[in-house]
């Protein structure tokens, strides 16, 4: 006996009132903003032709979700909440499509556990509160796989198929290595057919099927439908491409950058012990989906996400051995594979528990999402707490504002950490930056342009006070450049320190001139 069904929009809609709750909840982080956040605040506050400007020359891989956030700013004004509700509201985005493709595939309790699934997994409650692109690119993954699978059940039309194009170029515009969705996608086509399941040695994905081979509704090489997936193929090739040919630019041109991400590590093995368990308890998931009953003769939530989860990964770590860029970010969508595979186990569960035990199906869902949650509610508060980020931007204006009198001076040390001042110009006011030679704005950078060593040499001897901003202890860098190692050298031998105060992952030192 089946338990009975939850209504299908429940199914889509507690799953994305579930995530806007985990998103809401602790959304501040005890106010604090760190680095790469601080990135999106500062650049958001500039105006389009600034923002323009400095995508010539840093950051262009990020250029429309700044665009996006700048509007928001503009809006809303600057603030915490602002900063991070895109992510939030885009993850509920992607939970609901989550869901949809649960229950679709395998069944409504497959959705729903699914959908709930996703706001649990510790990557997603990281980036959930993360004022970054990378959870609008998970929402973008779902909305594109679901149109997929619409066209693969043969219930599309042609504005399917450009939504479809338009939603992939999109994602790949707010990050290009989005575009890794595209082999899963069509690893997706080839192992089903609209219509036509059979099972295979590919743990029950499906029976793969060439693009050129026609599907009716009986399946392969069955007549009685409309186009098969030769036609599919054909179309889901022209939607993929015309996509690829928006982003392509953006990837070239991002490639003179490429010295921003040097600091990413080469990929070693123990870098994939994290993913090597994602694709394990996916497996499992799709070999648990292979006992479903729900479609016999049906496209599979293994089909759509096992290629999902795995081939991402596998994409990234085949990129990272020409560049280093595996980092778990770049592919947060594909755990929306992960999660429909979770759904899909559940379902099961739940259809298997029922047949002995009618009444207690409705209960093996919230009883096992209570378990889950309170099993990593160490690590759901820990994200939502400041140590979860390297550092906090916001705690050392503070101290910056505690600490200053008219007439000092500030340094930054490295550079970048001019970000303090960008974030929260107020605490500076009154403060005079002076290795600064050209501000952020002007020169089209993050951090601006700082003057010859020996000028803030000069500059630095004529203050009788000065406030550095670095890194913590933990976190700092030996001095990189000339200017850095100009500043230190200078403190070091004409200054005293007066006080020193760490926060969150950045360092706050008051100098006074030496009598």
């Amino acid at each position: 006996m089946r338990p009975s069904s939850p209504r299908p929009l429940l199914v889509r809609s507690i799953p994305a009132l579930w995530t806007l709750a985990l998103g809401l909840w602790g959304l501040s982080r005890q106010n604090s903003v760190w680095r790469d956040e601080a990135a999106t605040w500062q650049v958001a506050r500039r105006s389009t032709a600034e923002i323009t400007q400095m995508l010539g020359n840093v950051d262009v891989v990020h250029g429309l979700y700044y665009l996006l956030m700048h509007g928001l700013f503009d809006l809303f004004g600057p603030g915490t909440a602002v900063l991070r509700l895109p992510s939030v509201v885009a993850m509920a985005v992607a939970a609901t499509c989550v869901a949809a493709l649960g229950h679709r595939l395998a069944g409504p309790w497959a959705g729903l556990g699914g959908g709930l699934a996703l706001g649990l997994l510790p990557a997603v409650q990281f980036y959930l509160q993360e004022g970054r692109p990378y959870a609008l690119v998970a929402a973008g993954a779902g909305v594109s796989t679901l149109l997929l699978v619409t066209l693969l059940e043969g219930r599309g039309r042609a504005v399917h198929w450009v939504a479809y194009g338009g939603t992939v170029a999109v994602s790949g515009l707010l990050n290009w290595l989005s575009l890794l969705i595209l082999p899963a996608h069509l690893l997706t086509l080839l192992l089903s057919g609209r219509g036509g399941r059979r099972r295979h040695d590919l743990g029950g994905l499906g029976k793969p099927v060439g693009l050129g081979e026609p599907v009716g509704p009986g399946g392969p090489g069955k007549p009685g439908g409309p186009a098969g997936l030769g036609g599919l193929g054909k179309r889901w090739a022209v939607a993929a491409g015309a996509a690829v040919v928006c982003v392509l630019p953006l990837v070239l041109f991002s490639r003179s950058q490429s010295a921003q991400v040097s600091w990413i590590p080469p990929l070693t093995w123990h870098m994939l012990i994290g993913p090597a368990i994602l694709l394990a308890i996916g497996g499992a998931g799709a070999l648990l989906d292979r006992r479903s009953p729900h479609r016999p003769d049906g496209l599979s939530a293994a089909a759509v996400g096992l290629p999902l989860l795995v081939v991402p990964h596998l994409g990234l770590a085949g990129l990272s051995l020409i560049q280093p860029l595996f980092l778990d970010r770049y592919v947060l969508f594909s755990l929306l594979g992960l999660a429909l595979l979770i759904g899909a186990a559940i379902g099961v569960a739940v259809r298997t528990v029922s047949r002995r035990l009618p009444r207690a199906g409705w209960w093996l869902l919230p009883a096992i999402v209570a378990v889950a949650a309170v099993a990593l509610l160490p690590q759901a508060l820990a994200k939502r707490s400041p140590a979860s980020r390297v550092d906090d931007v916001l705690a050392a204006a503070d101290d910056v504002r505690r600490l200053k009198r008219p007439g000092d001076a500030v340094l930054f040390f490295p550079s970048a950490r001019r970000d303090t001042r960008l974030v929260s110009p107020d605490a500076f006011s009154g403060l005079e930056d002076i290795a600064l030679a050209r501000a952020p704005e002007r020169s089209g950078t993050l951090k601006g342009v700082e003057a010859e060593p020996a000028r803030i040499r000069a500059a630095m001897l004529t203050h009788r006070r000065i406030l550095l901003v670095t890194d913590a202890p933990a976190v700092s860098r030996p001095p990189a450049t000339e200017r850095d190692r100009m500043k230190r050298s200078v403190l070091r031998n004409h200054f005293r320190i007066v006080t020193d105060g760490q926060t969150r992952g950045r360092r706050v030192t008051l100098y006074e001139r030496r009598v």
